[in-house]
């Protein structure tokens, strides 16, 4: 038996978690879709499951179907692809995530089944509060679409993350 160095096995251990995250059994983890009465309890609920952290309450509002825009031309396509996207957001800074964070709204506007918000992510964690706007396209209950201009990378930090944080 060969016992691996600490980075030998850091990637190793990596590797597996990535294996993991594009295989076939990651699709079939995913929760049953959780529908809201009302396009503003669909936004509601995406921000209080983004700052519990909670990867299945996320995940539960979006069809496979779900478009994901970002800053600088991101674009997730999806339902799989965003789970895997959302998988590493939640996590502690320590991981690369951004648990911690509470989400609060500033201003919504609201068009049609587009509910628009102006928000503030807070955290003792951060030297500063984040903002950031996003547009979130409702349909039948569920979150269709999301443009956002949220970039993790500008968040500003008490105490940096591990190295390659994004």
């Amino acid at each position: 038996m060969q016992i691996l160095s600490g980075s030998s096995f850091l990637a190793a251990r990596r590797l597996l978690v990535l294996s993991f995250l594009y295989s076939p059994i990651f699709a079939q983890m995913m929760p049953p879709l959780r529908r809201q009465p009302t396009p503003t309890k669909v936004v509601a609920e995406h921000m209080a499951a983004f700052s519990a952290c909670d990867w299945t309450r996320l995940m539960a509002q979006f069809p496979d179907n779900v478009e994901f825009f970002g800053p600088n031309g991101q674009v997730v396509r999806g339902k799989v692809a965003l789970g895997r996207m959302f998988s590493e957001v939640v996590k502690p800074p320590s991981q690369g995530g951004t648990c911690g964070l509470k989400v609060v709204a500033e201003h919504t506007f609201i068009v049609g089944d587009t509910i628009n918000v102006q928000w503030r992510a807070d955290s003792p964690l951060l030297k500063e509060p984040y903002r950031g706007a996003d547009a979130y396209e409702t349909r039948d209950g569920l979150m269709a679409a999301q443009v956002t201009t949220w970039n993790p990378a500008e968040l500003k930090w008490k105490t940096p993350p591990i190295a390659g944080h994004k």
